[in-house]
């Protein structure tokens, strides 16, 4: 062991690794995913978002509507509502009027939430704001 008398210190780094450091073996991290790359990730990822972000959401104040206007909706309905968002965000569409049989609803395309909701009796008598695009179904 080499080291300074006068001082009891190491004279260099190599010395202080080499004595404390000698019987510690050094570890290798293995990557065991290796085989799966960026793009099988990515893709992944992709697919678990599209699968929770594919339902539509109602607001507390379209189903408040929704119950007081007694709308109720069939699946087809639903199903319907959800194509037509899905074409309004195709178009780019942010803030939407949707038609569906004899029902009418605002929906914020972006984040796939029904806003409000009326019977077409009632929609034809109001003016919508704020929409930039809307979808007949």
């Amino acid at each position: 062991m080499a080291y300074n008398k006068i001082a009891n210190q190491f004279t260099s780094i190599e010395q202080v690794s080499g004595q404390y450091l000698k019987n510690t073996p050094v570890k290798q991290s293995e990557n065991k995913n290796s085989e799966v790359g960026f793009e099988e990730i990515l893709k992944r990822k992709q697919e678990a978002s599209e699968t929770k972000t594919s339902s539509l959401k109602f607001s507390k104040h379209a189903t408040i509507r929704m119950s007081s206007r007694n709308i109720e909706m069939t699946e087809n309905q639903i199903e319907r509502l959800e194509n037509a968002v899905q074409k309004a965000s195709g178009k780019g569409i942010n803030e939407s009027l949707i038609l569906v049989d004899s029902l009418a609803f605002i929906v914020n395309v972006k984040n796939k939430t029904v806003v409000t909701a009326m019977n077409r009796d009632e929609a034809d008598s109001s003016v919508f704001t704020n929409i930039d695009g809307a979808v007949i179904m």
